[in-house]
């Protein structure tokens, strides 16, 4: 299956030059000890799939008590596959593909269910707009051999849409305005950090 694949050459040179990001040495030295060895970050990727449609339902149901933390926590699986990957050098094709497809699924299902109706839909639709084109981006890169890991500024969009969709799950659960507000502008500077990262990869 697809966690049993052996290395190509291209996994081989991505795991040989990866570099460490400041939250992969924290992780590394908290949680990496503890996790099992048969985790891979690819278990990650797809538990953060099958967790998606979870998310939506109890946002959908209103059940904020349980759909905020539980986005919280599928959001932060992110960061914990890419930084299982980094630092036990199990970086592979697959996860480079479908770890950012597992990410735009998350939030652009919740910018779709949540953003459009309680923010500027403008900026909503401008936000799911560009996690369209990095899917088809990200394909068109496949079928033509060019697939790459995500660069900074991913993970800066990533971080930036996750605290902006948070925020406004915040607000709508203990109906705070000022937190729309806030949500709003994090979103913002979240949807210019993605054509950034957008054009950074071309």
């Amino acid at each position: 299956m697809c966690f049993m694949i052996a290395m190509d050459p291209r996994e081989e040179q991505w795991n040989r030059e990866v570099r460490l990001f400041f939250h992969d040495r924290i992780f590394a030295k908290v949680l990496e000890p503890i996790v099992p060895q048969w985790l891979k970050p690819n278990h990650l990727t797809v538990f953060r799939m099958i967790l998606t449609p979870f998310v939506l339902w109890f946002l959908q149901q209103e059940s904020y008590v349980v759909g905020v933390p539980l986005f919280l926590f599928a959001a932060v699986t992110d960061t914990w596959d890419g930084s299982l990957a980094r630092t036990r050098k199990q970086i592979t094709s697959w996860g480079v593909m479908y770890d950012p497809i597992a990410d735009k699924l998350l939030i652009g299902s919740v910018l779709f269910l949540i953003v459009l109706e309680h923010v500027n839909r403008f900026l909503g639709l401008s936000l799911l707009a560009v996690e369209v084109v990095i899917i088809i981006g990200g394909l068109y890169g496949k079928l033509r051999g060019d697939i790459r890991p995500a660069n900074w500024w991913g993970k800066a969009k990533m971080v930036t849409e996750v605290v902006g969709i948070f925020l406004l799950l915040m607000a709508l659960w203990f109906r705070v305005d000022l937190l729309i507000m806030i949500s709003v502008k994090v979103l913002a500077v979240a949807l210019i950090v993605a054509i950034v990262s957008i054009l950074s990869r071309l």
